[in-house]
């Protein structure tokens, strides 16, 4: 593993808790239908309801599309300002000489897009907490019920990396290129434009290769599969080192579980296609494929 501080298991949290430096965070979002003949995908839903129901004792509550995403555009959870980061991050008490973990309900999807956007301002300790609140839970640990405590605000001061993130016209300047693999992480119905997509069009970015970010999970426990596998199910799809490698999904969430086990596998040049097909499948300028 690469990047051993960016996963934490469950054990080794429940023995952090108390840390004055621990900042640790639920960052669900709900994906809910949206009423008959809206043209959005889905309904954005921050989960304080099932926060307040139970969450890691001391944890803090990050809403993603109200507090961290970018406004005046129609497609959820864009990666806003840097500045609009900063100020959201320190008010949550997020800042230097502090560690934080992340963790969400169901899937660690909303984990890691935390965590990819942190490493794109430069914040290298957050951690994922592997398996989230499920495998917490299912392993009888302590819970907290009731409003966050909040911690103490805090000056977040970031250090952008650049290149984390890439728009419609590199995704589709990338078509065909040999030094470049263009990653779909949804689900194989939907890559080979089998299923109606709730995003428009359906089908992929031509030329993308499919590995589902629910293949990198093992749906007993909810946590990462192992690297090994991780390894097989990338390089089977022709994903290797000396490529860059674009990921895309529905809105740019589940596309950071891959981007999570790529980094951890050592893979540098890897990026996110923010607007992935919540903009691509109702652009029709721009190409797609389906079986």
């Amino acid at each position: 593993m690469r990047d051993p501080r960016a996963l934490i298991d469950t054990a080794t949290l429940a023995a952090s808790l108390g840390d004055p430096s621990l900042r640790v965070f639920d960052c669900t979002t709900y994906l809910e239908p949206t009423p008959a003949g809206s043209a959005e995908p889905y309904v954005a839903v921050p989960g304080r309801t099932t926060f307040e129901a139970g969450h890691v004792p001391g944890a803090g509550f990050l809403d993603l599309q109200g507090e961290f995403s970018a406004t005046g555009t129609h497609l959820h959870f864009m990666m806003p300002p840097v500045a609009q980061l900063e100020a959201a991050f320190g008010r949550h008490g997020v800042g230097q000489g502090t560690r934080v973990v992340l963790y969400s309900i169901g899937t660690m999807m909303w984990a890691t897009r935390f965590w990819w956007m942190l490493r794109a301002l430069g914040f290298d300790e957050a951690a994922v907490l592997d398996g989230g609140f499920d495998k917490w839970k299912a392993e009888g640990r302590p819970i907290e019920t009731g409003a966050p405590r909040g911690y103490p605000t805090a000056s977040f001061v970031a250090k952008p990396r650049a290149g984390l993130f890439v728009d419609a016209a590199a995704v589709k300047a990338a078509i065909g290129r040999a030094g470049t693999v263009t990653v779909n992480a949804l689900g194989p119905q939907f890559h080979r434009g089998l299923e109606p997509s709730r995003y428009g069009r359906p089908g992929r970015v031509p030329g993308s290769v499919n590995v589902p970010a629910a293949t990198l999970v093992d749906p007993a426990t909810k946590a990462f599969t192992t690297l090994a596998a991780a390894a097989q199910k990338f390089a089977a799809q022709g994903v290797s080192k000396d490529k860059r490698t674009i990921c895309y999904c529905g809105g740019g969430i589940s596309a950071t579980i891959d981007l999570f086990l790529l980094h951890q596998l050592g893979h540098d040049d890897i990026t996110l296609y923010d607007a992935s097909m919540g903009e691509w499948a109702k652009t029709p300028s721009l190409p797609i494929e389906t079986d």
